[in-house]
């Protein structure tokens, strides 16, 4: 029997807190749960929520170190979205000049997915959850 229920939030350190308020809220839908200016770190800390009652905490701090690299470095990979349709998802995204890998397949899974990146080129993913819709 297993004590962990599930995932409750990512963190994420923006570079340009503005921009990536902007782009997690206006762009991917996350609703704001609270905003909160922490003085004494310079810091601001942002939870958001999905629809499934994922969460984001989008947090700012002075003069962040960068990335080592891209997807393959040790840790955490990538974060991924599930959709419905992940072609209304690339054009939704289109639509704010955000670009999108090429659709693929999973050859494991069978299920469609496209990577795309954040504000600060966090590699980000949409997963097709439903059957394959063309």
């Amino acid at each position: 029997m297993s004590v962990i229920l599930g995932f409750h939030h990512i963190a994420i350190i923006a570079s340009d807190y503005a921009k990536s308020k902007d782009f997690y809220v206006n762009i991917l839908g996350a609703k704001i749960l609270a905003e909160t200016y922490r003085s004494a770190r310079e810091s601001y800390k942002l939870d958001l929520a999905f629809s499934d009652g994922s969460q984001i905490e989008l947090f700012s701090f002075p003069n962040p170190p960068a990335r080592p690299s891209s997807p393959e470095s040790c840790g955490l990979r990538h974060l991924a979205f599930k959709v419905q349709n992940v072609e209304r998802a690339v054009a939704y995204l289109k639509q704010f000049n955000v670009e999108c890998e090429p659709i693929r397949v999973d050859e494991l899974t069978q299920k469609r997915f496209t990577f795309f990146r954040d504000p600060d080129n966090l590699p980000l993913e949409f997963y097709q959850i439903s059957e394959n819709v063309y």
